[in-house]
């Protein structure tokens, strides 16, 4: 299996590959289930190897590790998942 942020590295830069639309479902601690977000509202900090960002609709920004990161679906379908 490809290490996520091998994955997350290659949605964002090979535009052939990224064609098609992306969703990140990731380990929500306090909610205790997978929440799924669009790859488009990620946000990936320069000196941060290990995390991007997202905002909630509070206009919370929370920093998600990697790690965290259980499926990836493209168009709908699962490419890509790890057991919690």
């Amino acid at each position: 299996m490809i290490p996520i942020h091998e994955l997350l590295s290659r949605i964002r830069w090979d535009k052939e590959f990224a064609r098609g639309e992306f969703k990140i479902g990731y380990y929500d601690r306090l909610a205790d289930r997978i929440i799924q977000v669009p790859f488009t509202d990620l946000v990936f900090p320069k000196d941060d190897h290990f995390a991007f960002l997202i905002w909630d609709e509070d206009g919370e920004v929370h920093s998600i590790p990697y790690h965290r990161v259980r499926e990836v679906y493209k168009d709908g379908r699962l490419i890509w998942h790890r057991k919690l």
